[in-house]
């Protein structure tokens, strides 16, 4: 049985922040756009989205967004880390501009960012070369918070650079994202636009004087000398925060001057805010894109990537993002509120002959570097650089495992998990992370590793009254899985008591007669072992016929737990005899010196088989099957190593097939306490010190050492977390893993001369 897979966060949860539609802002535009690409390439990701509200302002977000931020409440910010981390985020990307955060120079966010527990990536939508005193100290902190910044340009990457010495490391140039829109003749959208057959200049975008529109209208005249028809559409509504404060007094002041210049009939005003697709239309219908905007200080433009990636000729004044695309003759800049020059440049790209055609070529062809598919490429992969950064920073040291193992202080011994996990009918399977999934309902499997336990702790915890609850609960499990007819347990028990089937595995069968041996072989209870004698011995008759080498192995160590006290039994002697039998053969059908194992996977619980192989030879006195067993156990261990020596079990992601690369995740509590077991096993057999190191370094798995330097085990409920995964550990704490360290725990507790913390 398979720990439960996570159900929260399978593959990683990367939340966006910044505004969001229906909110009318660039940003917003921007953020949806980017959640949606991030979805699109990584579906096996979680995007929720986190939202700024401007004041005063309400919005009907859509289902995506799972928290809302008033601006200017600094508590909200304070709020919305603590939603982060119950969510369990695994990277925040932050769209970052001063204006849309509250507190002088956007101060707020730093609230958040200082509390949230996880990476951050910030976009900079804005990068200033002269920041006022306050601006470079949010800036500076902000920088400090961030795990990586994201720019859209290689000038702002300078800039963070020579300016506010942010190492080239920190530093991720990813493009302004555009809509994939196909390369069309310009025609094929006038008609819808009333303009067919005319020259199309276009600026879009929410209104505000810092456009430089009028620069454009001024233009027009000359424009319109050369060609008659061309008609300049403005597309977009004013912006919200000049609408509250002036009204529409910009755009009146545009149309004012379209009249006074005579070129009202060249100017068509399209007062909203269009959606997407219509946008795209537009854009398609445009032959020059016109960006005369009047602040050189503007390091990202997306209006310009929008139309520069469509394959549009751009007239455009140098402000920053603008002189780096366009660059190379890629487009034509013109001098900062120049009406002359605009209307120079737009005819000589409308003239018969210009290279205006060329230059949407390239524009388009460069603009595939641009679309969303492969932006959102690029940041999924800064997101996953910056999570495993994130992680290495919170792993734990490597154990040198050269020492005499156990010498080390152990976990003391934490019940709590379990009890969560148990109620009066035994031990649920799963949990979603430490709660229990009732949904999943009960198995003999983990009911038999509980029981396991219940009798491997020492003799003074048995009075403990969860212990003798969960020890009642998990014999009457047992014995009410038993089904009389067929003699075979049943596995699969719904939360509503019913089974799920009439018969269950070989494997949770051999379970269950490895719990009942240990019983009679441990307990000091007379009536609990008198039952697990009797109902062990009503069990054994099937164990005859089945082929699962693991259900062989699991029904061996069942029957040398019950020799403890019972040696002389011949059935049960004559049992064991057959079942290793069975087992040895197997090893000496398949094994080889390149491949030391019974079969040709090595697949789940791995070490039982050479644990159980080395107990049968050493108790039947048969030393090659003993030798056998040792090893193969050596084998397994040695390619379960990493080259700095943690313990890397075989992953249950195709496990390791004969003549193929061993599955290096998802890696299972399950094996790392088997090999413990085994390993104490070997021990006891040999007197070789070397195995009880291996068995520390099985067991230092669950405390940090392995593959990612993170704890499986979790010390703040004694719970064990389902595995690793290959970035991430699972959080989910069900009863396989929990039970599997526990009993890897009970061993290195039994095992050990040295002193342990109880």
């Amino acid at each position: 049985m398979m720990a439960h897979m996570e159900q929260i966060g399978v593959s990683g949860k990367v939340a966006i922040l910044g505004n969001y539609p229906p909110r009318k802002c660039g940003i917003a535009t921007f953020t949806r756009d980017l959640r949606d690409a991030v979805a699109a390439a990584r579906p096996d990701w979680h995007c929720p989205v986190i939202t700024v509200t401007d004041p005063g302002c309400s919005y009907d977000y859509p289902s995506e967004v799972r928290f809302e931020i008033e601006e200017n409440n600094i508590s909200a910010y304070l709020r919305a880390a603590d939603f982060l981390d119950l969510s369990h985020v695994d990277v925040l990307c932050v769209q970052h501009e001063f204006g849309i955060f509250g507190g002088e120079a956007g101060s707020y966010i730093l609230a958040l960012l200082r509390r949230a527990k996880m990476p951050t990536v910030v976009t900079l939508h804005t990068v200033l070369a002269n920041p006022d005193a306050k601006q470079r100290q949010v800036f500076g902190e902000l920088i400090e918070c961030a795990s990586k910044l994201v720019v859209m340009t290689d000038r702002g990457a300078a800039m963070l650079r020579d300016i506010h010495g942010v190492p080239a490391e920190k530093i991720a140039v990813i493009p302004h994202g555009i809509p994939d829109i196909p390369f069309v003749d310009p025609n094929f959208y006038k008609e819808q636009f009333d303009a067919a057959g005319r020259p199309v200049l276009l600026t879009f975008g929410l209104l505000s004087p810092g456009k430089g529109i009028e620069y454009a209208i001024q233009a027009l005249p000359e424009i319109v000398k050369e060609n008659p028809g061309a008609v300049y559409i403005i597309l977009g509504a004013t912006h919200p925060n000049l609408l509250r404060q002036d009204g529409e007094a910009y755009r009146m002041s545009l149309e004012r001057l379209s009249e006074e210049l005579g070129v009202q009939e060249n100017v068509k005003f399209v007062n909203r805010y269009v959606a997407h697709q219509e946008l795209c239309e537009y854009i398609g219908a445009a032959d020059i894109y016109l960006t005369p905007y009047l602040n050189e200080a503007q390091i990202t433009s997306g209006t310009l990537a929008y139309c520069f990636g469509a394959g549009k000729a751009v007239v455009s004044t140098p402000y920053w993002h603008a002189a780096e695309l366009l660059a190379d003759d890629r487009g034509v800049l013109v001098p900062f509120r120049d009406g002359r020059s605009i209307s120079k440049a737009v005819n000589g790209l409308l003239a018969e002959g210009s290279p205006r055609h060329s230059m949407r070529k390239e524009a388009y062809i460069m603009g595939r570097e641009m679309v969303w598919a492969r932006v959102a490429r690029d940041y999924a992969n800064v997101f996953d650089e910056v999570r495993h950064q994130y992680q290495k920073t919170k792993r734990i040291p490597p154990t040198n495992h050269n020492g005499n193992g156990g010498e080390r202080s152990l976990p003391r011994m934490r019940l709590d998990h379990l009890e969560r996990m148990s109620d009066s009918t035994g031990v649920f399977q799963h949990a979603i992370f430490t709660i229990p999934r009732f949904e999943d309902g009960y198995c003999t499997d983990d009911n038999a590793r509980a029981l396991l336990l219940t009798v491997m702790l020492p003799e003074q915890e048995h009075t403990d009254h969860f212990i003798r609850s969960l020890q009642s609960a998990t014999a009457a499990f047992l014995q009410h899985a038993f089904v009389n007819k067929t003699g075979r347990f049943r596995n699969f028990m719904a939360f509503n008591r019913n089974w799920s089937e009439t018969e269950g595995s070989e494997d949770s069968h051999g379970r269950a007669l490895w719990a009942l041996g240990a019983v009679v072989g441990r307990a000091t209870n007379p009536g609990l072992r008198s039952w697990a004698a009797s109902l062990f011995e009503e069990a054994l008759a099937p164990v005859v016929a089945f082929t699962s080498p693991r259900a062989w192995a699991f029904s061996l160590l069942g029957l040398n737990e019950y020799f403890r006290t019972l040696h002389g039994d011949l059935m049960v002697d004559r049992l064991r005899w057959e079942l290793s039998g069975k087992l040895f053969a197997l090893f000496q059908k398949n094994a080889t010196s390149d491949w030391m194992w019974a079969e040709d996977i090595v697949a789940y619980d791995n070490p039982r088989l050479a644990q159980a192989l080395i107990i049968a030879g050493r108790w039947t006195k048969d030393q090659e099957m003993e030798k056998m067993g040792l090893n193969a156990l050596q084998w397994l261990m040695k390619n379960q190593s990493l080259p700095n020596g943690c313990f890397r079990p075989v992953g249950s992601n195709g496990f390791w097939l004969r003549g193929g690369d061993a599955a290096a995740f998802d890696q299972q509590p399950l094996e790392a306490g088997a090999a413990v077991s085994a390993c104490f096993e070997a021990f006891h057999a040999t007197g070789d010190p070397f195995w009880k190191t291996e068995a520390r370094r099985s067991f230092d798995w669950f405390l940090g050492s392995n593959a990612l330097r993170l704890p499986v085990y979790d010390a703040t409920t004694g719970g064990c977390r389902d595995g690793l995964h290959e970035n991430r550990v699972n959080r989910n704490q069900g009863a396989e893993s929990t039970l599997s360290f526990l009993i890897a725990l009970a061993e290195m507790r039994s095992n050990s001369t040295h002193r342990f913390q109880k």
